[in-house]
Order: C-alpha cells, then sequence, then structure tokens
C-alpha cells in the first residue's frame, strides 16, 4: 500500500513557516484554498482559542470571511493549517477532539525544533483515525 502524498507550492510553505515564526508563544492558524484540487492561496485567521500558547480555534467570523473568499475564488478548502510552539509536528488529543473538514488535509508546523521548521501533514477521519500524508514541495 502506498502513502497519499501531496504536492504544496513553496510559496505557500514559505507563508505558513513564516506565519508560525511571527507568533513563537502562540498557535497560528488558517486555511489553503485550491482550485481542481491545486492549492493556491492562503488564508490566515486569527486564534481565538482560550489559550493559544496551546491549542487553536479558527476566530468563526474570520473563518466564514475566508471561505467567503475561496468560493469568489471558485476555490475549495484544501488544508487547515496549524502550528505548535512546543510540541511536535502531530495531531495532539485537542487537535483530535475537535477536529472538522475530513476532506480537508491537516497542516502542523512544530516550533520545537533546532534550527529547521518541521512541517507534516495528515488526514483525520471518521473515529479520529489518522494518517500521514507525505508533502512533497510543487514546482511553480
Amino acid at each position: 500500500m502506498t502513502q497519499e502524498h501531496c504536492e504544496i507550492p513553496r510559496h505557500l510553505v514559505n507563508q505558513i513557516l513564516h506565519l508560525a515564526q511571527t507568533a513563537p508563544g502562540a498557535e497560528v492558524c488558517g486555511l489553503i484554498g485550491a482550485v481542481s484540487g491545486q492549492p493556491l492561496r492562503c488564508y490566515p485567521v486569527r486564534n481565538a482559542a482560550d489559550r493559544p500558547e496551546c491549542r487553536f480555534l479558527l476566530d468563526p467570523k474570520e473563518q466564514i470571511d475566508a471561505m467567503r473568499a475561496m468560493r469568489e475564488r471558485g476555490e475549495e478548502l484544501f488544508a487547515i493549517f496549524h502550528s505548535h510552539p512546543t510540541a511536535a509536528a502531530i495531531p495532539s488529543p485537542v487537535d483530535l477532539e475537535f477536529a472538522a473538514y475530513p476532506e480537508a488535509l491537516h497542516l502542523i508546523v512544530s516550533l520545537n525544533t533546532k534550527g529547521v521548521l518541521e512541517m507534516r501533514g495528515f488526514r483525520i477521519g471518521a473515529e479520529r483515525a489518522v494518517a500521514e500524508v507525505q508533502l512533497l514541495l510543487a514546482s511553480e
């Protein structure tokens, strides 16, 4: 059985990593829009969690605005991203508990590394089953 893989344009990877670095003490979050399965645009969304240092909650108004902008551009939801300031780039129990949009890829950035940031992708399906998705940089 082969592992699913996903190509993400370098500019999106760079934007997500940059957002994570600009708020190293809190989880940053947002959405990625795509056309025909090709990720195109990053939509940062404010983290409205009561404890943003250890969990994320997409601000409802900003999430609706981002999804409206996607729809107006003919995009669909491709991925939900967030960072882990002090934890590994794997879904936490809280991430699993509140996971929504099973069709979306979940991208997690870890700042808990030495030197190079780590970003990994996961599918979180029914019964909170987790499958890692191999991330590849797409040529632009």
